[in-house]
């Protein structure tokens, strides 16, 4: 996605330009019914970056015609309805091929950083993982879900619509926050119903980490991260924490700590290695480091482990 021109749109005010659409009726907010569209951002042919100062929903179907959608180095599917999340900076890639403008169907719902200024929305929007998901990790939808989420997005237009009074605010922040709750269920059901493919990557990971630890990249380069972790098993740090919680219980970086404890515990009952030597095995450049993590999660020092099997 480098090399291409970049089209960055600081307000909703001039992505509704771009569109050709009207101002937005609230200059923070907005929501757009994709099937009333006629063509795509003028911002001319061929393969195109943008990106939003501001937070962006969509929610997509079927792209009519020659434009294809990346986002997160992904191409985007349209055939079945579906979610995705980006926030502010974040860049999506539109491949234009010969000029073609072309119907979208589908919502957008934009935010601006500035409605959420002293919300506690505004403090917690960011633990909505989805918002760091990549293009593949994308939400589908059930035909009852996107119901669901077209009549939450039309009560949040309707309301920026009415009459604005001191209630107006509050009632928007608050839709706004149901929506992302919804989607946060939507996704803990996806994590469910893709069962076996998740399962996969599970034992995937599973493999990378006897591997990691078995081997001698522990010495040399420390405990894996779960950015690494992430990147070998091609996903997004967030989606494979998401996805591990609502399986396992436990996030990427606790299934990490997991294998650690476990092979400290085997090196503590199996052999006279000192705690400092064990220590440096498993990657720690302090001992002090790794004592202080085997009590957080045994509730006993190393030692006291050790000691337990006299």
């Amino acid at each position: 996605m480098a090399n291409r021109p970049l089209y960055r749109f600081k307000t909703i005010s001039e992505y509704h330009k771009a569109l050709g659409l009207p101002s937005p009726e609230h200059p923070l907010i907005s929501v757009i019914n994709l099937d009333e569209l006629s063509q795509l951002p003028a911002v001319g042919a061929g393969p195109i970056n943008v990106a939003f100062d501001f937070y962006s929903i969509s929610l997509k179907r079927t792209v009519k015609g020659a434009v294809k959608f990346k986002y997160g180095q992904q191409p985007v599917d349209f055939d079945e309805g579906l979610m995705f999340f980006m926030s502010p900076g974040q860049v999506l890639g539109i491949e234009i091929e010969g000029g073609n403008r072309t119907i979208q169907s589908g919502w957008l719902l934009f935010v601006h950083p500035d409605l959420l200024w002293r919300t506690p929305l505004g403090k917690t929007i960011r633990q909505y993982g989805y918002f760091d998901y990549s293009a593949n990790e994308a939400l589908f939808l059930s035909e009852k879900e996107e119901t669901t989420i077209v009549g939450m997005m039309q009560s949040i237009a309707s309301e920026y619509r009415s009459n604005i009074d001191k209630f107006s605010e509050p009632v928007i922040i608050a839709q706004l926050e149901l929506l992302l709750t919804y989607a946060d269920r939507f996704y803990n059901r996806q994590f469910l119903t893709r069962k076996i493919a998740h399962h996969q990557l599970l034992d995937r990971m599973e493999g990378l980490l006897e591997e990691y630890f078995s081997g001698a990249e522990l010495v040399t380069k420390g405990l894996p991260t779960v950015q690494w972790l992430a990147g070998a098993l091609h996903v997004s740090p967030n989606y494979l924490s998401g996805m591990l919680k609502v399986l396992t219980g436990l996030n990427a970086q606790q299934h990490i700590h997991a294998r650690l404890i476990e092979k400290a515990k085997g090196r503590l009952s199996t052999t006279a290695l000192s705690v400092s030597e064990i220590a440096y095995e498993l990657g720690f450049e302090h001992p002090q480091s790794f004592s202080k993590l085997f009590k957080s999660k045994t509730s006993l020092s190393p030692l006291e482990f050790r000691h337990s099997f006299d």
